[in-house]
């Protein structure tokens, strides 16, 4: 059985005609990411020439017309499984820790009967529409014959900053990526087909299986870490299988780093085929990365930039990061909503290096600032690289557990291998490193002593005019507002603090997927603008990046307040001042809580 083949009397469109009012989206069945390239909407730039931009853009087409015509990998054929993803038994799990953190509901089960997740890939949507009402196609060919994968590495291989690798090793990596987009499109390893794997996983393509009225969304819950690992695990494999090199790794974008936080020259090298035209022209090198970036520069001098950034890394990995559900993200079972929450790293600074580096000028702020196509810009796979090191570094210098939920370590997902052949894999498979061949140095982390301190201690809340989060709460969030919120307990114990997070929960947030939308939160803080990353007044933010379609969503966000408090000296405290103001987009919030989080 093909994977897929393309009509023979198909030709590559040029996107001109794209502006044709006679031309209807071409929509197949089975139909590849070609064709959503392909209809990219007149490119609208205030930087470049008209030359410039028409040449750049041509370019960027021109990768998805495949001038090969070998087909071999379309032809041949993988093991068929005897087990159809998805098939778990139903179980009961028992809720409830006893106490007073029994009450919490931040990472626990909202049911007694729970799945694991898995992908419906017997029936893809194909077509998916971007806020300007353009048709995106992301089914990667079919995966319906898979075979069950275990990684079992016999040799194990560091991957390295990109700002640091020898000219060889950048000449390497640019070959393996010209190599993936001169494949064939039917070729499920082609590096578009590869994006498309990236855009039908975020942009609801498919459903979960045994639930065909619930979408499948890997981004805002707890299946965001492995499933990224996963993705990029079989893309460093074609990398190898197409050099003839089993030592090749991907690069990392060491982004949490001084030294790293500009786009890594590799990148930015029109020659090669890493070079991607569709950026950000104004956070090109040496531009520092904001690793909080709300979508406009802050204007302030590259050395401040790099205190914040750190200051972010550690509230983000250090504050924001001491229970596992606040690290991985709330859980997505079987049955459930997408979008229950994402942990503190996918919120930001992942979301915000994704808006960063996206262009602007394009309607959808593509390639990399929104998720549909975010898979076409090479510099995405060593973006995510710094993102599971992430993990890495939470496992192994933190020291930190992962979750140990049966339902998270047997969610499962399908990829294409290095054959091109579709492959089974489980979440539990992903936490080993050694097992998947691969692994990070052990780097100086400059923002380990980054925490951020308090701009002033001890805010009289009496002397704070404000409502109570009851009296506010659903709201628009148009302009800012402060409300206070009474806690459940004031001054725990070490021990109790080391037995649970304490944590601010933002409940019933509703905004349009088809959006970027943004807003800050700050706790005991009566002048925001005098706050910054730095101040342990400022809690982060809430960062979602648009998706290809516009479809409404309902999440929360979750911010661990226990050292936070301690640091303004509101240990003490009844309650708390929480102030929030919106940076972009629209944005309803349903409710607010203080509750608490079990600590491993």
């Amino acid at each position: 059985m093909a994977f897929f083949s393309l009509p023979s009397s198909t030709h590559p469109i040029h996107p001109a005609q794209v502006r044709s009012s006679s031309l209807k989206p071409l929509i197949y069945s089975s139909s590849p990411g070609f064709f959503s390239h392909a209809f990219r909407p007149t490119r609208v730039t205030n930087h470049k020439t008209h030359a410039e931009a028409s040449t750049c853009k041509a370019q960027n087409a021109d990768h998805h017309q495949n001038p090969s015509t070998d087909d071999s990998i379309s032809s041949s054929k993988s093991n068929s499984s005897k087990t159809s993803a998805g098939q778990f038994e139903r179980r009961d799990v028992l809720l409830g820790l006893g106490g007073l953190y029994g009450a919490t509901t931040l990472g626990t089960k909202q049911s007694s009967l729970a799945l694991p997740v898995s992908p419906d890939i017997s029936n893809c949507t194909d077509a998916r529409e971007t806020p300007n009402g353009i048709p995106i196609n992301c089914c990667p060919p079919s995966a319906a014959s898979y075979s069950d994968y275990t990684p079992s590495a016999r040799e194990v291989y560091t991957r390295m900053p990109a700002h640091t690798v020898s000219h060889d090793y950048v000449k390497k990596y640019s070959s393996a990526i010209a190599k993936m987009k001169n494949l064939s499109l039917s070729d499920p390893r082609n590096f578009y087909q590869q994006a498309n794997v990236h855009c039908v996983y975020c942009d609801e393509g498919y459903s979960q299986s045994g639930f065909p009225d619930k979408k499948l969304d890997v981004h805002s819950s707890w299946l965001f870490f492995p499933w990224h690992r996963w993705f990029l695990y079989f893309f460093e494999r074609i990398c190898k299988n197409l050099l003839d090199d089993d030592t090749f790794t991907l690069p990392f974008w060491q982004w949490d780093d001084s030294s790293g936080m500009q786009i890594p020259p590799m990148f930015n090298d029109s020659k090669l085929s890493l070079y991607n035209c569709i950026r950000n022209p104004k956070h090109l090198p040496p531009k520092v990365v904001d690793l909080a970036y709300k979508g406009t520069d802050s204007g302030i001098d590259p050395k401040t930039q790099i205190q914040y950034n750190c200051c972010t890394m550690y509230t983000q990995m250090i504050t924001h990061s001491s229970a596992p559900p606040l690290f991985f993200g709330h859980p997505l079972l079987g049955g459930g909503d997408p979008d229950p929450g994402a942990g503190s790293i996918e919120t930001e600074p992942h979301n915000n290096v994704h808006d960063w580096v996206g262009d602007p000028s394009e309607p959808n702020n593509e390639d990399m600032g929104v998720l549909y196509s975010a898979g076409r810009d090479p510099i995405f796979y060593a973006h995510h690289a710094n993102v599971d090191r992430m993990w890495y570094i939470y496992n192994n210098v933190l020291k930190r557990k992962n979750i140990e939920d049966p339902d998270w370590l047997n969610s499962s997902f399908i990829f294409f291998n290095e054959a091109g052949r579709p492959v089974r894999v489980t979440v539990k498979d992903s936490t080993n490193l050694a097992k998947l061949g691969y692994t990070y140095p052990d780097l100086p982390l400059s923002w380990l002593d980054r925490k951020p301190k308090a701009r002033r201690k001890g805010l009289n809340l009496t002397k704070v005019s404000a409502p109570k989060a009851s009296e506010v709460l659903p709201i628009k969030l148009e302009k800012p507002i402060s409300f206070v919120v009474e806690r459940p307990k004031k001054s725990r114990s070490g021990q109790e603090k080391a037995e649970a997070e304490e944590v601010l929960k933002i409940k019933g947030i509703e905004f349009d997927k088809g959006e970027t939308v943004v807003f800050d939160v700050f706790v005991n803080e009566d002048d925001t603008s005098k706050c910054n990353p730095c101040k342990a007044e400022s809690l982060g933010s809430f960062h979602t990046l648009a998706h290809g379609h516009g479809k409404k969503s309902t999440t929360s966000r979750s911010f661990a307040i226990s050292e936070v408090l301690e640091e303004l000296g509101a240990d003490d405290f009844d309650s708390i001042l929480v102030i929030l103001v919106p940076r972009r987009g629209v944005v309803t919030i349903g409710g607010v809580e203080i509750t608490f989080v079990p600590k491993p």
